[in-house]
């Protein structure tokens, strides 16, 4: 099992994809244990197979794609814009508005970034902004996308600590607000520190204009979390009313999007689910060679070993996350950490959920940091700003985040408060 695991680590280091690494790491395990080579076969298959919520991951990438594609976003700047784009270091503030409603669409940090993004940071530089400080908030707000409902990586997390992805989707709304203020708290003090301009304030005409041509995309999240608290479907059925939805705003309704846009779209999707569902499969035979090994017992009997204080076990475990992001992607931390350490993060008493918003909230901070910050990287491609220059303005937005992340270890609430209003206590 050590050798599986250094073995991975050197592949990841190499550059090698994900999907790749965990795949060869546990196909050469497997045949140093003698084990047949059909038992990875059949491990791979049955665990897409045979989950039903993995099913809500293409659904939702398709409908970020179509939210990208069909016009969607133009609306959704404008109306964030005449919002808060009068205060001072306006543009600022419509970049992280413009994210907590985006994010009740795509779900993914990064459809956030390479969406919104380019058009955000050309209206910011365009105003009088630094590049590398426009760049910096994107790159801060995209992190807001998989916490508020939907989320593609908290579905995963469901998938691979088996539970309830409705609460986690709800767990993320009061998190995802939190983050925008404390980043829109930030802005301000740059803004008034560099003297940042503002938009005139604008007529009650505009304000209706701007809202009325984006309220049927701003009523996705409201669609969805209604949906699932009443019961009217499921979190995955929820992904593909997203997409119905997503659908007709921009086929039907808009009519910004042609055929030709339909069906690069619906590759898109197809190429990014398969790459998903690939990674999701190697990554569960890497985790049944852990299992097999007894791996979650060692690692709970060894933090149970530095502390029983659920507190203090959530601050440890946290720690090792924020650091590991800095240097291995988090949908690999993910894969790796999840599986081994849920048995042991319900023995000491922590709720699954309150740890599973923490979790994703601190992977999404590895987006913005280097060397493996693919946050960074995405914003550096689509605007053409040096990645050095979007790292040093990056670093100050560090700051807030880390107070929400702490905040958010230490009062449940803010995670617990929501799902147990809506569905009742777990």
């Amino acid at each position: 099992m050590i050798f599986m695991l250094i073995l991975w680590l050197v592949l990841l280091a190499l550059g090698m994809a994900l999907a790749v690494t965990l795949g060869f790491s546990s196909m050469v395990q497997l045949w140093l244990d003698g084990t047949p080579m059909a038992v990875m076969a059949q491990r791979m298959t049955k665990s897409i197979s045979d989950s039903f919520p993995l099913l809500a991951v293409p659904f939702f990438i398709f409908a970020g794609n179509l939210m990208n594609t069909g016009g969607i976003t133009e609306r959704i700047f404008n109306f964030a814009r005449v919002l808060v784009g009068h205060l001072r270091g306006g543009l600022g503030h419509v970049n992280v508005v413009a994210s907590v409603v985006f994010s009740g669409m795509s779900g993914s940090a990064l459809a956030d970034a390479g969406g919104l993004g380019n058009m955000e940071i050309k209206a910011m530089r365009n105003a009088g902004y630094e590049a590398g400080f426009a760049g910096a908030v994107t790159v801060a707000s995209c992190i807001i996308g998989p916490m508020i409902p939907p989320s593609i990586p908290m579905v995963l997390y469901g998938v691979l600590a088996d539970v309830s992805i409705g609460r986690l989707f709800l767990g993320g709304v009061v998190p995802g607000l939190l983050t925008a203020v404390a980043l829109m708290a930030l802005i301000a003090w740059f803004a008034k520190r560099r003297n940042y301009p503002r938009d005139p304030v604008p007529s009650m005409g505009d304000i209706g204009q701007a809202t009325l041509r984006a309220l049927l995309p701003m009523l996705t999240p409201a669609i969805i979390i209604a949906g699932i608290a009443f019961g009217l479907f499921s979190p995955t059925e929820a992904a593909v009313v997203a997409s119905l939805y997503a659908l007709l705003l921009s086929f039907g309704i808009y009519r910004e999007m042609t055929l030709k846009d339909l069906v690069k779209v619906i590759l898109d999707t197809v190429r990014m689910s398969a790459m998903v569902c690939l990674i999701v499969a190697t990554a569960s035979v890497f985790a049944w060679i852990l299992a097999a090994n007894q791996a979650p017992m060692r690692l709970a009997a060894w933090l149970l070993s530095l502390t029983e204080n659920p507190l203090l076990l959530l601050i440890v475990i946290n720690l090792g996350i924020l650091v590991a992001g800095f240097f291995i992607e988090g949908l690999a931390i993910m894969i790796l950490i999840v599986p081994v350490l849920a048995p042991t993060l319900i023995s000491a008493g922590i709720d699954p959920v309150h740890f599973g918003v923490v979790f994703i909230f601190n992977l999404m901070i590895g987006l913005m940091t280097p060397p493996m910050g693919v946050g960074l990287f995405v914003v550096s491609g689509v605007s053409g700003i040096r990645l050095e220059t979007l790292i040093r303005e990056t670093i100050p937005f560090l700051i807030p985040l880390a107070a929400v992340l702490l905040l958010l270890i230490l009062v449940p609430g803010f995670v617990t408060w929501l799902p147990n209003l809506v569905l009742g206590p777990a």
